[in-house]
């Protein structure tokens, strides 16, 4: 399998090993490894070429897998491209570059007339996340609007936030203007702001937070285990993230993810989608920091 590089370190208020372990997701991680290696050492292991790309966020979770996916299905490889948007994802799938396309949100009316297939098949935590070196474990609601509007500018040990943006018509910088009227406000403040750093990938994202000290951003729960990224998880309204949290409406931020093919789409590509929503699939994804919701109407 071509798999993207994502060799990290975890912390999550503290360090991400915990979040890890919980999730059991480090049992996991070698096992992918060692069936992506295995399949690497017969060169021609398969017969069909599957091609997967989209929305970085759930490119990890995909990753896993799909190198388990493989190791029950000699005959197909998977090829997963890095991170080409959710736009990008759906266009591609239907110029027929790619057949199996990622989404983190819903198609548009122009992607619409399309003529695709498309499911939702999970939720992850959608979480704020900063660089390693700051204080605090968790913010609210208020103090996120207040850090958007440019009001609240240091953590408490004095030290410049630093904020990270999405772009304006991101599928995340929509699911943040989501959370009220008043934080949709914020976010255009934010915009009008001088000197702001804007993220265009979901990986670009985490790796500015991971290495600039001050940084405040968010991205989902399974992009930050599946990629072992380097991040300081914060509670969000004293809520901690996790799949657990966010099935019992506790934890109140999610993104979508959504699988986009063609109409009748290829039987490679109807036997991945049956393994991911195979109990052991549905195992694989919850572990990864996915809750799995089926659902077929395109909504």
């Amino acid at each position: 399998m071509q798999h993207c590089n994502n060799n990290r370190s975890c912390s999550s208020e503290g360090t991400l090993f915990s979040v890890l372990y919980n999730f059991h997701i480090i049992k996991l991680i070698p096992a992918a490894i060692a069936l992506i290696l295995l399949c690497a050492s017969y060169a021609n292991c398969s017969d069909t070429v599957l091609k997967i790309g989209g929305t970085g966020s759930a490119l990890g979770s995909i990753n896993l897998i799909a190198a388990f996916f493989e190791a029950s299905q000699p005959d197909i490889k998977v090829k997963i491209y890095p991170s080409m948007s959710s736009s990008g994802g759906i266009k591609a799938v239907s110029e027929g570059s790619i057949d199996i396309g990622l989404s983190g949100r819903l198609l548009n009316v122009e992607e619409q007339k399309m003529g695709l297939s498309v499911f939702k098949y999970a939720l992850s935590p959608f979480i704020p996340v900063a660089h390693t070196d700051v204080v605090i474990s968790s913010l609210t609601t208020d103090e996120v609007i207040n850090i958007y509007r440019g009001e609240k500018l240091a953590w408490p040990d004095g030290k410049r936030i630093r904020l990270i943006l999405r772009p304006s018509h991101d599928s995340d910088t929509q699911i943040i203007r989501g959370i009220s009227p008043e934080m949709g406000r914020a976010v255009d403040v934010a915009f009008s702001r001088e000197g702001m750093l804007t993220a265009v990938t979901d990986q670009e994202n985490a790796d500015i937070i991971e290495k600039t000290p001050g940084t405040l951003g968010f991205c989902t729960l399974t992009q930050a285990i599946t990629e072992l990224r380097k991040l300081k998880i914060l509670s969000y309204n004293g809520i901690p993230p996790s799949v657990n949290t966010l099935s019992s409406g506790r934890y109140p931020l999610s993104k979508p993810h959504f699988i986009v093919t063609r109409p009748e789409p290829a039987a490679a590509v109807r036997r991945f989608i049956e393994f991911l929503t195979s109990a052991e699939g549905k195992k694989i994804m919850e572990e990864a920091g996915n809750l799995i919701v089926v659902d077929t109407s395109g909504k």
